[in-house]
Parts: C-alpha cells; structure tokens; sequence
C-alpha cells in the first residue's frame, strides 16, 4: 500500500482520539475545489512511507496515540489497505477511514471484519449535481450503497460536505438531506483554499450563507452542524 504523506499528531482528524494522519496518493474524482491537488493529480510523484516506517512509528507511540486516521486522494484506491489496517489495529490502535464512498464492495468488506472504528464520507452535492462537485461522472447507486452501508452499520460515522461557490447552492441542500435521510450526523464545511487546490478560482461562502444551508438540510438529519467556521 502506498502512503504519500504522514501527520505524526492530529486532534482533528479523528474526533474524539488522539491520532495521526496516513495520506494515500490517487483518487477517481477530480473536485475542482480539492485541497490535496497534487496527491490527486500526480501521484507519481508523491512522497513514499514504507509500512515499516509507519508501523515503527506506531510501535513507540503507544500510550500516547489512540487512533490513525486514513486519508486521501481516496484511500479506498490502495490494493494492501486492509493489510495495513490489520497491522495497525494489531498494536492497539483504532482506524479511522474518509472516503467518498465510490467503492462500496471495499467499504463493505473493511466494515465486516471488523476493521474499522470510525468512517467520514464526503458527501459532493445533491444526486442532481453530484457531478459537477466530483468532477467526473457518478455511479449514484454506489454512492447510496455507501451511504447505507455506515447508516446500517454498527461503527461510528459521519458524513460531511464541503462548499463552494459556483459549485453549491442552497436549493441543493434538501436534495443531499434526502440522500442521507436518518444520519446521525452530518458536517458543513467551509470551503478553504490550502495553496494546492486543483481549481482555485472558487471562494468560500459567508457564515450567514452557510446557516441557511445547514437550516435546508436539518429536517432530515438529527444532528447536522458547521464546521471549522
């Protein structure tokens, strides 16, 4: 499995843990507003961590950290993850997973073993527009598997949408409620330009503007709140 990229301490990532943050390089969407451009767009050239150096890590890191997050690009990509995860797990740690939830069947099998604690699906928009916000085309019936897979399950999940202007607007916001009817909770996040954006021309919306989404969208969500605004 690859890992282009390694935070050795996060208390964001993975909500509730102490943690570190893995990095895998590639993803199938190309959001325009993606922050980890250069993970999506050239992943040739990413930096390389050996499972060796990571497991090392984690091995004098115990007591100290409880979780590792996995992040892309779009882990789910990486031929070996559930390997890795099975290592990982085996030092005493829990496993968080964000994906955008395009591979179900994968999704699926993490979740029946066992291996997961935790999961974040990024949620691009509603059915209608779900393309423009992903960049390619979408097969929706995977993305709703996906869905159902972490509202059916027994771990810990959330999902989360980031927002765009030119991308997002508030009539969109029922239409992702609906898609994620029942969750247990469910983030609104401001679009930030990190400097290794694939389009950077985007800008992010007001808190106020951000509000009247969220208020779109609570009728189908118990917990629905902002983040990072």
């Amino acid at each position: 499995m690859r890992i282009a990229g390694f935070q050795k301490l996060t208390l964001l990532d993975f909500p509730g843990k102490v943690a570190c943050t893995l990095f895998t390089p590639g993803c199938n969407f190309r959001c325009p507003f993606c922050h980890n451009a250069s993970l999506v767009l050239s992943p040739e050239d990413a930096d390389e961590f050996s499972e060796e150096e990571i497991l090392s890590f984690l091995k004098k890191r115990r007591g100290l950290l409880e979780g590792v997050a996995i992040t892309g690009g779009e882990p789910l990509l990486q031929p070996g993850i559930d390997g890795l995860i099975r290592k990982i797990r085996a030092l005493g740690y829990a496993v968080k997973l964000d994906t955008n939830g395009s591979f179900p069947e994968k999704l699926a099998a993490l979740l029946e073993e066992g291996l997961l604690d935790y999961a974040a699906m990024d949620i691009k928009n509603s059915p209608e527009r779900y393309d423009l916000a992903a960049g390619v085309r979408t097969d929706m019936e995977k993305i709703r598997r996906s869905v159902s897979l972490l509202t059916g399950g027994k771990i810990p999940y959330e999902f989360r949408t980031t927002v765009v202007k030119g991308i997002h607007r508030r009539e969109d916001f029922p239409g992702i409620g609906r898609l994620i009817e029942g969750a247990e909770r469910y983030f609104i996040q401001s679009y930030v330009d990190s400097g290794d954006v694939i389009d950077p021309r985007f800008e992010a919306f007001t808190p106020e503007e951000l509000g009247g989404f969220l208020d779109a969208v609570r009728p189908f969500v118990a917990s629905a709140a902002l983040r990072g605004v």
